[in-house]
């Protein structure tokens, strides 16, 4: 079973506009569908790399009428009716709502981001970091309809990925170890990984038989993402690299490294 707001959905970049409900039955009225409780990735940063990504967007809808149907779909842009891009769901036949009770019903879907997209609205670039809206829209067995064009927002990022590699080893106690490594990032005009330049990527150790990571220094990485660094080596453990991310960049842990002290 699909609505009227499914098929609007996969027309492309009419999407948003297409499905713009009677001003009767929009947000507000009092017939319509309420929604509320509205959750995007779990409340977490969506960050994409370079292959297909789902997320989850979930939703409570109260209401007078058993609910028909629903949608939802994230988009950015000037304005509701330019959408530049947007990400659809990854829908199949069963129904998105689940009946909690006679007036309650939770909506959930998988949402896809996706920079290797074949259709231009839904292809990620990478200006298309940011802050994107939620839109969701509900329609109840009398076919009311409540459709809100803004009912949350999320940051949508680019992934990272941190390395890190520590030489020699073993290595006497005293001695000088380097610690090399890459900070990297996902292009989303190429599809590949390309270096990532940034000031913030922190050095930490974690001692042999310890949980814990201590920092150890801050470096920077160089044009190409490359980064390096020297310690002094005090006992066996392990060292990583972090990479705390920003407003158009997931964070990043490299995998640690052993050394054996002698």
């Amino acid at each position: 079973m699909r609505t009227r707001a499914f098929v609007a959905l996969t027309t492309g970049a009419l999407a948003l506009t297409a499905v713009t409900v009677p001003a009767a039955h929009a947000a507000g009225g009092s017939t319509g569908p309420k929604i509320s409780n509205v959750s995007v990735n779990g409340g977490k940063d969506v960050v994409v790399g370079v292959a297909k990504k789902t997320f989850k967007v979930k939703f409570t809808v109260k209401h007078s009428s058993p609910i028909y149907d629903a949608i939802a779909a994230m988009w950015r842009g000037p304005n509701e009716a330019v959408p530049e891009r947007m990400m659809f769901p990854d829908m199949g036949l069963e129904h998105p709502c689940k009946k909690v009770n006679s007036t309650t019903s939770t909506c959930s879907f998988k949402l896809v981001a996706n920079p290797k997209e074949s259709f231009p609205e839904g292809d990620l670039k990478n200006v298309d970091t940011g802050r994107w809206n939620l839109m969701a829209l509900v329609e109840d067995s009398k076919e009311n309809e409540t459709q809100k064009m803004k009912a949350a927002t999320a940051l949508v990022k680019r992934a990272a990925k941190a390395t890190v590699n520590a030489s020699p080893e073993p290595v006497k106690k005293g001695k000088t170890l380097t610690i090399t490594g890459a900070l990297t990032r996902a292009n989303w005009d190429t599809n590949k990984y390309g270096g990532f330049a940034s000031g913030a990527v922190k050095l930490q150790f974690k001692k042999k038989g310890t949980s814990r990571w201590t920092p150890v220094k801050t470096v920077s990485a160089d044009s190409r993402g490359k980064v390096k660094t020297s310690v002094k080596a005090s006992a066996d453990g392990s060292y990583r690299f972090t990479y705390g991310g920003s407003a158009s960049t997931g964070s990043a842990t490299s995998t640690g490294d052993f050394v054996d002290v002698r």
